[in-house]
């Protein structure tokens, strides 16, 4: 029997280009499903995008203090995943830093210096505690202080996973969904995708392969355009992170963390698990970029 055809279908949603490969004999079938796929990114995207004026995250952003409003079932699973994340890594990934990001980047992406006033009120209108969810009815809350949410750094996770899942339903027995070069998942095959240096883009880090995982990147090469929840200022001293774990949201969202969490604090969240690896990238000052790794299960910290 001769191997399966590779079919390939772009599509441009979510400010990205996402791509599905399908592994099947018909192509026919490989671009319904394809299509169906995109159909769903689309509708995420009016959903999900801080920048659509009627869209779920829009009127959150939009509501008058002590407001509330009803999102679609998917807006609110998203925003409980983000909820979930956030404590999980102790605050470090949170979508609400909405405020500080427009406080510390300009339009065109340059670094601003705002002044302490615009931080302190910033910081009033940051944090997932100044949600409330509730899942009877997927009315989402505010209370004194509105938060400016941005679901960026776990929406296209989030939509690769459901486009995964649709994929399956329709009988698709192997592909890989990718959205830009930020979050990927894969099944029914192995799936090779690699993570590359940061100074040196044509040196592979590592190649993973995705079988039932997901691999998700955050990293500053085009703007520190990640907000330290800690500090609340922009991301300093680590230049990219890696997470592969099965979910691709999941994986979104930790390589975001995992640009603001230490390298201890990493070690003890990969310790945990038996289902997780990831690579971060520091800045190694005169020595160079400095490669930290952490394994399934492991729990350590090897650098190259």
């Amino acid at each position: 029997m001769s191997a399966p055809l590779l079919h390939r279908h772009s599509h441009h949603a979510m400010a990205t280009l996402f791509e599905v490969f399908i592994a099947d004999e018909d192509p026919m079938f490989a671009a319904g499903a394809a299509q169906a796929a995109f159909d769903e990114f689309d509708r995420l995207e009016q959903e999900l995008s801080r920048y659509r004026p009627n869209s779920d995250i829009a009127r959150i952003n939009n509501l008058p203090p002590g407001g509330e409003t009803r999102v679609s079932a998917d807006t609110f699973a998203c925003l409980q995943l983000a909820h979930q994340y956030w404590h999980t890594t102790n605050g470090a990934f949170d979508i609400t830093m909405g405020a500080l990001m427009d406080a510390w980047v300009a339009p065109d992406k340059s670094l601003r210096d705002p002044h302490a006033a615009e931080i302190e009120d910033a910081v009033r209108r940051s944090g997932m505690q100044l949600l409330t969810l509730d899942e009877s009815t997927y009315l989402v809350g505010v209370g004194e202080y509105v938060p400016k949410i941005d679901p960026g750094a776990i929406g296209k996770g989030y939509a690769v996973d459901v486009c995964t899942e649709l994929l399956r339903d329709w009988g698709v027995g192997a592909a890989l969904v990718h959205g830009g070069t930020s979050s990927a998942a894969g099944y029914g095959r192995a799936w090779p995708v690699t993570a590359s240096s940061f100074a040196e883009p044509r040196r592979v880090l590592r190649e993973f392969v995705l079988d039932g995982l997901a691999l998700s990147g955050s990293g500053v090469k085009k703007g520190r355009h990640i907000i330290d929840t800690r500090t609340h200022r922009p991301v300093a001293g680590r230049h990219a992170a890696w997470v592969c774990v099965p979910s691709a949201t999941e994986s979104d969202a930790l390589s975001t963390a995992f640009m603001v969490m230490s390298a201890e604090e990493i070690a003890a969240f990969c310790a945990a698990r038996t289902d997780m690896q990831a690579i971060v990238i520091d800045d190694g000052g005169a020595a160079g970029e400095r490669v930290l790794r952490f394994g399934w299960g492991s729990g350590g910290v090897a650098g190259g």
